[in-house]
C-alpha cells in the first residue's frame, strides 16, 4: 500500500513544480510590497474589521481610496499567497521525493496560517491597550508579522532553488565544492542582514524612522546622537550595523568574484548584491530627506527583503552539495 503512494515520487526535476515554486516565490514580493506601502501611509487600519474588509471582499471605495487600496490589496494578495502555499505543500507530497522539500513545503504553509492570523489580529485587537506602553496589543503585533514575512521569504526561495533544473541536474560529481570560507561568510552576512530587518522592524513600527532625521549626520552636525530615547537608540542602532553590513558584503561579493572555485551564478550573485546595497543605501537616505516620503521607504523595506533573499539563496547555495551527499546517504534502500 505504502509503495502505491509513494511510487509519484521522484527527485528528478519537474517544470511545471518548479516554475510554481518560483511563482510563489515572486508573489511573496508583492504580498511584502503592498504590506510595507500599508504600512508607509498609516493605513493598517483602513477597515476595522478582518476577515472581510468592512463586511465585504468587494468593499465600496476600495479602488478609488488610497488607504483602502492599500490594506484591501495586502489582504487579496495574501489570500491568494496562501492558496498558492496550499497548492505548493500538496504538488510536494505527492510529486516530490526528497523529504527536507516536502518539509520546508508544510513549514511555508505553517508560516502563511500564522502570518494570517497575526494579521487579523493586529486588526481585531487594535484597541486593546498594553501597561507601559504606547502601542496596543495589535499594533505590537505588526513587528512578528513583519520579521515572520521576511523568514517566508527564505522558506519560498530555498523551495524554489532545491526544485531548480541547476540544483538538481548542474555541478557533476568530483566538481570542487564551494570554499569554507565562502560558505561561513555566506552564513554570517545572511545572519547579520535578518538582524537589521528585525531591528528595521522594531523601528519602523515604533515610528521611530526619523528619531534622527537628518542622514548622514545628525542635527548637530556629528555622527553619534546627543540626546537618547528607545527610537533614537533603535534608529541609530539601524544605521550601525547598515554600516556593518556594507562591509560584510562587500567582503562576501569580493569573495565570490575572485574565488576560482565558484560558478557564474555566484560572481553575478555578487554583482547582484553590490547594486542592491548600493540602492539601499540611496534609498534609506531618501527615505530620511523626503521626510519618509511613502515610495521611498515601501522600496527601501522591498530592498531589505531582496538583499536577504539573494545573501540568503547564496548561503543555501553554497550548501548545495553538502545536501545532496546527506540525500544520497540516508536514500532508502527499500521500496
Amino acid at each position: 500500500m505504502t509503495a502505491i503512494k509513494t511510487t509519484s515520487r521522484t527527485s528528478s526535476y519537474k517544470p511545471g513544480l518548479a516554475w510554481f515554486a518560483a511563482l510563489g516565490a515572486a508573489w511573496v514580493f508583492a504580498v511584502v510590497t503592498l504590506g510595507a506601502f500599508t504600512t508607509s501611509i498609516h493605513a493598517g487600519m483602513a477597515f476595522p474589521d478582518w476577515p472581510l474588509s468592512n463586511g465585504s471582499i468587494n468593499p465600496e471605495g476600495w479602488l478609488t481610496e488610497i488607504d483602502k487600496f492599500a490594506e484591501h490589496s495586502h489582504r487579496l494578495f495574501g489570500t491568494v499567497m496562501g492558496l498558492l502555499a496550499i497548492t505548493l505543500v500538496v504538488w510536494l507530497q505527492v510529486r516530490e521525493g526528497r523529504g527536507w522539500l516536502r518539509s520546508l513545503g508544510w513549514a511555508a504553509l505553517f508560516i502563511v496560517i500564522i502570518q494570517g492570523i497575526l494579521g487579523g489580529k493586529r486588526v481585531l485587537l487594535d484597541s486593546l491597550a498594553v501597561p507601559g506602553f504606547e502601542m496596543s496589543l495589535g499594533q505590537m503585533l505588526r513587528i512578528p508579522h513583519g520579521i515572520l514575512a521576511q523568514v517566508y521569504v527564505c522558506v519560498l526561495f530555498a523551495i524554489a532553488a532545491g526544485l531548480s533544473r541547476p540544483w538538481i541536474e548542474g555541478a557533476p560529481e568530483g566538481t570542487a565544492p564551494t570554499p569554507l570560507k565562502i560558505r561561513r561568510l555566506a552564513v554570517v552576512c545572511t545572519l547579520l542582514v535578518f538582524v537589521q530587518l528585525i531591528v528595521a522592524a522594531v523601528m519602523r513600527h515604533n515610528n521611530a524612522g526619523l528619531a534622527i532625521p537628518t542622514f548622514p549626520l545628525t542635527p548637530a552636525g556629528g555622527l553619534i546622537p546627543q540626546e537618547w530615547d528607545f527610537r533614537v537608540a533603535i534608529h541609530f542602532t539601524h544605521r550601525v550595523l547598515a554600516a556593518v553590513l556594507t562591509v560584510a558584503l562587500a567582503w562576501l561579493a569580493v569573495s565570490l568574484w575572485r574565488s576560482p572555485d565558484v560558478g557564474r551564478g555566484f560572481k553575478r550573485a555578487a554583482g547582484l548584491i553590490v547594486a542592491l546595497l548600493a540602492l539601499q543605501i540611496f534609498l534609506g537616505a531618501m527615505a530620511v530627506w523626503t521626510i519618509r516620503g511613502p515610495y521611498y521607504t515601501t522600496a527601501h523595506v522591498i530592498g531589505g527583503v531582496s538583499i536577504f533573499a539573494v545573501v540568503f539563496t547564496v548561503a543555501w547555495w553554497s550548501y548545495r552539495d553538502a545536501i545532496i551527499r546527506r540525500e544520497t546517504t540516508a536514500a532508502p534502500t527499500t521500496a
